[in-house]
């Protein structure tokens, strides 16, 4: 604006601006009020009794850590909030079967449906199982050595599982009080030495005439039952004295013979069962008399005074082992044997260092050498 112009419109004059522009005085006022309203704002703004205020101001308040407490019930919500969120969950799945079942749209599983489908699960899981096993390169090491442990018990111990199969499974139901048994009676039977048990099913070979050393009568036994003569026990069927036999109850089954279970039954035998000697074809009847159990060492427990034929039978027990020795003692009953005769060359005076008759070394005790 020139000069000329702001003095004209300072007098009052008309206001002409550039372009010939006219403007008007009431549009002068009222630019000059409204820049006195905001030059009184302005005032009033910065005035000492009205400072502005930071609205951003904030105060900050000292950090308080959790108590115990609070933490239990921040947990309890959490496990509230999930426990309700499942069983609602699970609810309306359920609800949604039931009225599927209800419509018809679902049958209801049965019982065998439910256990076939049950058992072709586990079936599986066993396949993958295997599967996963026989991958594995321990696998054939881990079943060589489980299989090795499993031969070696079986060769130590199985003496004492066969002999058990044997004495429960063999027949043995014979009454012996079937038979009637007349002393004054001779009966011509076959010249072959046989031992017969009718109660426990015994009908075996006897060797006589046997030494009473380890060998000779384990060799004997594999054939059958063997005399154990001894001085003052060494008589035969029918001779004063004590007849001695011995028998295996249990025995080892890579050991030659087939009698190694022929006594594994011996101690069913009670006082008044019958047992039958074949000698020089002549039959022999004994009835037992009582049984005992001794230690292998006592064989002075065969030799003791008697006037009458009497019967002895030994054998190893428990079955399965050597611990001790099962005497079944008998006397003669038929022929008469008041009729007996005295047994020829018996001595007491010589002294037997032989221990009773007993099974073989178990595999154990042949690895190390011991009898």
């Amino acid at each position: 604006m020139k000069p000329e112009e702001l003095s004209s419109n300072q007098s009052g004059g008309p206001l002409l601006t550039r372009g010939s522009i006219n403007v008007s005085p009431n549009t002068s006022s009222s630019q000059d009020a409204a820049a006195g309203i905001i030059r009184s704002q302005i005032d009033d703004l910065y005035s000492n009794d009205n400072q502005p205020t930071n609205t951003y101001q904030r105060e900050h308040a000292e950090h308080v850590d959790p108590q115990a407490e609070q933490w239990k019930q921040y947990h309890s919500a959490w496990q509230n909030y999930y426990q309700k969120y499942y069983e609602g969950y699970y609810t309306h799945h359920l609800n949604k079967a039931c009225q599927e079942i209800a419509q018809g749209q679902s049958k209801p599983v049965s019982k065998d449906e439910e256990l076939l489908d049950l058992r072709q699960k586990l079936i599986g899981k066993v396949k993958e199982s295997a599967t996963k096993v026989r991958k594995s390169r321990h696998f054939i090491p881990i079943i060589s050595g489980i299989a090795v442990v499993l031969i070696f018990l079986f060769l130590q111990y199985n003496r004492i599982l066969i002999s058990n199969v044997a004495a429960y499974i063999s027949p043995g139901t014979i009454d012996p009080q079937n038979i009637i048994i007349n002393p004054n009676a001779a009966v011509v039977v076959s010249s072959e030495p046989r031992l017969i048990i009718p109660k426990i099913n015994v009908d075996v070979p006897v060797i006589y005439g046997v030494g009473s050393d380890y060998d000779s009568q384990m060799t004997a036994m594999a054939k059958g039952v063997a005399q154990f003569s001894i001085p003052g026990a060494e008589s035969h069927p029918g001779q004063i004295g004590n007849t001695v036999l011995s028998g295996h109850s249990s025995n080892d089954l890579l050991d030659s013979g087939d009698y190694k279970f022929i006594f594994a039954q011996l101690d069913k035998l009670v006082v008044g069962d019958t047992i039958y000697i074949n000698y020089n074809s002549i039959r022999y009847t004994y009835t037992v008399t009582g049984k005992t159990i001794v230690s292998p060492s006592e064989v002075s427990k065969l030799v003791y005074a008697t006037t009458k034929p009497i019967l002895t039978l030994i054998t190893c027990t428990p079955l399965g082992t050597s611990k001790n020795r099962l005497l079944v003692a008998a006397d003669q009953v038929s022929p008469d044997p008041s009729l007996a005769e005295a047994a020829p060359g018996t001595s007491t005076s010589k002294n037997n260092s032989s221990p009773l008759p007993g099974n073989s070394p178990t595999l154990f005790e042949r690895i190390f050498g011991s009898k």
